[in-house]
């Protein structure tokens, strides 16, 4: 039967390093309390002049040189990201244009930190219907831009970067056997962007007043997302008629240590079975599973036949998981 394949993975990040040592400079906090609380060492930030596309742009060539297709094979290309480059046009149309991706549609998809999941699933099903034979999927994030440097409960969390992976229409067991996605509205409130949009336009007073900057109640949010994570896998898997043991390697959203390791131990998934790499890139957001992947390819984490679960929750609040046989 006809799957969508992962063929390719690329991935970028931007060259300057913030480390938690750096952070103890800023504000009052310690590499100490940042590790222990988090997990996070340190994060990648963006340079003047480097925007969510530059990421972008660079994971995609990476991927697409990993997967041997040429950008004009591309039929669809969607960008998930809560960071656009502009409201408007899509960030996915800036790529496209560098790409010289010209035979491929384009758009951004938003679901905060669970946007390449949304992203994926989206385009897995453009390429089921017969509509696309190959899409370049994409998470990108310059969070460095949205967030309070002087708020030490939400700014020490988040890095910027990218990630990318091929995909193509391919007779065979292997590829993306099923994604799940879920939203509850009921909970905006608990992680959102206050200002910029048409609620809180940006005007000199929202800005001054900081509505531009991300807020979250990060109690409320570690709860919601350890508990729907660790459904939304577990939904995957029995959708498939598979259990946790099956899995070979599970690749959760890059949010937090205790979160990642609290949802290993709900699925019974632990040890080596699990790729992190927060500590050194923080989180991510939409980019954090598609970076994670894409080195945990080029590491020889995976190999073919096995069993790939990918795992996210954001801000909506939405999650979802993805189910892939190598």
């Amino acid at each position: 039967m006809i799957r969508p394949r992962i063929t390719g993975t690329g991935s970028a990040v931007p060259e300057k390093v913030l480390t938690n040592f750096d952070l103890e400079k800023m504000m009052d906090t310690t590499n100490e309390w940042i590790v222990t609380r988090t997990g996070i060492r340190e994060r990648r930030i963006a340079a003047e002049g480097e925007y969510t596309s530059t990421f972008a742009i660079a994971a995609a060539e990476r991927a697409l040189a990993a997967a041997g297709v040429k950008a004009e094979e591309i039929d669809l290309i969607v960008v998930g990201t809560l960071t656009p480059d502009f409201p408007f046009p899509a960030t996915a149309c800036i790529v496209q244009q560098a790409l010289k991706a010209t035979n491929a549609f384009c758009f951004d998809l938003s679901a905060a930190c669970s946007g390449f999941i949304y992203a994926l699933s989206t385009a897995q099903k453009f390429i089921l219907s017969g509509q696309v034979k190959k899409a370049l999927v994409i998470g990108a994030e310059v969070l460095s831009r949205i967030v309070d440097w002087n708020d030490r409960n939400t700014c020490l969390l988040f890095g910027d970067g990218a990630g990318a992976v091929v995909l193509e229409a391919q007779e065979g067991d292997s590829g993306i056997l099923s994604t799940h996605m879920h939203s509850d509205g009921n909970y905006w409130e608990i992680l959102y962007q206050k200002g910029a949009g048409s609620r809180n336009p940006a005007t000199h007073q929202n800005v001054d007043d900081g509505l531009v900057f991300l807020t979250m109640q990060g109690n409320e949010v570690f709860k919601l997302a350890v508990r729907s994570m660790g459904e939304v896998a577990m939904e995957a898997l029995e959708a498939n008629g598979l259990t946790p043991d099956d899995v070979n390697l599970f690749i959760p959203h890059q949010a937090n240590q205790r979160i990642v390791d609290s949802v290993g131990k709900r699925l019974g998934i632990t040890g080596e079975r699990v790729f992190v790499n927060l500590d050194r890139y923080g989180n991510t957001s939409a980019a954090s599973i598609p970076i994670a992947l894409d080195e945990a390819v080029r590491a020889g984490r995976l190999k073919e036949g096995d069993l790939l679960l990918l795992d996210a929750f954001g801000g909506g609040l939405t999650w979802g998981s993805a189910l892939v046989r190598w």
